[in-house]
């Protein structure tokens, strides 16, 4: 029965239907294969979506929304500026900082690309092209579900259950997201030698650095609260949410000043809609993995893992070259949902730490947000700043190579990943 639900899962979306229908679907079509009561259907979409954890998805969301009607993308950008304003490609290179702070933020890609897109594109554009342009806003938004927060962490150790913790997961993403930015830099760095684009703004001094870090610390802090108060247990990640919207909307009110009440219907749609994506995604696979279970999909797939392989690393190795192809053509919050409950056990089963292999999982899916023909950053991208896809791809592979290059010292090194976490006691 199971592949007869993937066929029909993957006929539905080559079709052109929404994702969530094609879920939706495939699931009706295995209930009435099987004996299981067709209210199972209604029941397990309600329950699916009816958890805690998963209200700090919409919740980090609008805090996100709120710190960019606020102004706070400006400081960033500025602070990003002069932190590297003397390194050459210095514009480009504050994009990438400002990406990774906004990550901090957000924890979005989709969200850092509309932002990052909007605000950095018509600059970088005058001194590098539309084309250089493009792929460094591409390059910095995917730092988003790596540095913590992240939506995609979130989902993923919903997804993955108790064995997995949301903070374990935070925490994982910190060094690699460090490593990934320095990657990043170097090579936009690399290329703006290479090509020898002349840039003509002012290199910034000392007093730029202080002015700038004193109007950006408010911004700076809030990572620190929310982040630190999850890893310390002051509050679980859904509270620690709700305190970033509090405190994103305290520094759109009284700090920067730019936030007004006529932006908050504004922030909210934002956030609803793209929740009501990721629920909806949610509700309708959960009755699909629900039926591949009943169906042993899961016992069947580790069997025929274990008599591809034993060893853990090929393990890892396989698994990660089905999501670069997942990852080409089914979009990453799917993915995540699908194919979870699927691999999350086996991994179990062949001793690998669960938050090691979450990170790898999760790492593998973001880079895929960056690969076409489904890539929704280069989508979001290509949308903004009216640039083909074709061209776009010309400039952003040298970025694919690092982070697949991240991704490998994270494989062949797990303690990049699982330092951090086991330091604080995960």
């Amino acid at each position: 029965m199971s592949v007869v639900l993937i066929l029909v899962f993957l006929g539905l979306a080559l079709l052109g239907m929404p994702l969530a229908v094609a879920f939706g679907g495939a699931s009706l079509v295995g209930l009435l294969m099987s004996s299981v009561d067709m209210s199972i259907f209604a029941t397990r979409m309600a329950g699916s979506v009816n958890s805690f954890p998963l209200m700090a998805i919409p919740l980090f969301m609008l805090a996100g929304e709120l710190m960019i009607a606020g102004g706070i993308m400006e400081r960033l950008v500025a602070l990003a500026n002069v932190v590297v304003g003397r390194v050459q490609g210095g514009l480009a290179n504050a994009t990438m900082v400002a990406g990774a702070g906004l990550a901090s933020v957000s924890g979005v890609a989709v969200a850092d690309a509309s932002a990052l897109s909007a605000t950095l594109v018509p600059p970088l554009k005058r001194v590098y092209g539309l084309g250089f342009a493009s792929a460094v806003v591409a390059a910095s938004s995917n730092l988003g579900p790596i540095i913590p927060p992240s939506a995609a962490m979130i989902v993923y150790a919903f997804m993955a259950g108790s064995t997995v913790s949301v903070g374990a997961l935070f925490m994982a993403g910190v060094v690699p997201g460090l490593l990934l930015t320095a990657g990043l830099i170097i090579t936009t760095t690399l290329i703006v030698r290479i090509r020898g684009y002349e840039e003509t703004s002012d290199r910034p001094g000392l007093a730029d650095v202080v002015r700038e870090l004193v109007r950006s610390l408010p911004v700076l802090l809030m990572p620190v609260i929310v982040i630190g108060g999850i890893v310390a247990g002051a509050f679980t990640a859904t509270e620690g949410a709700a305190v970033a919207v509090v405190y994103a909307m305290v520094l759109g009110f009284f700090v920067t000043r730019e936030l007004k009440p006529s932006d908050l219907p504004a922030c909210l749609l934002g956030a609803a809609v793209t929740t009501s994506v990721v629920g909806a995604l949610i509700a309708f696979a959960s009755t699909l993995t629900f039926l591949m279970t009943i169906d042993l999909l899961p016992m069947k797939l580790a069997a025929a893992v274990k008599d591809v392989t034993t060893d853990p690393l090929m393990f890892l190795l396989l698994v990660s070259a089905m999501l670069f192809v997942v990852g080409m053509f089914i979009e990453s919050n799917a993915a995540y949902i699908m194919l979870v409950p699927l691999f999350h056990p086996i991994a179990v089963a062949y001793g690998i730490d669960p938050t090691y292999f979450g990170f790898i999982f999760v790492f593998n899916l973001v880079i895929g947000m960056l690969t076409p023909p489904v890539g929704v950053v280069l989508m979001v991208i290509c949308g903004v700043t009216n640039i083909s896809m074709g061209e776009l791809m010309k400039h952003v592979w040298p970025y694919l190579l690092v982070m697949y290059g991240v991704l490998g010292l994270c494989i062949a090194f797990p303690p990049i990943v699982t330092t951090l976490p086991r330091m604080l006691g995960y």
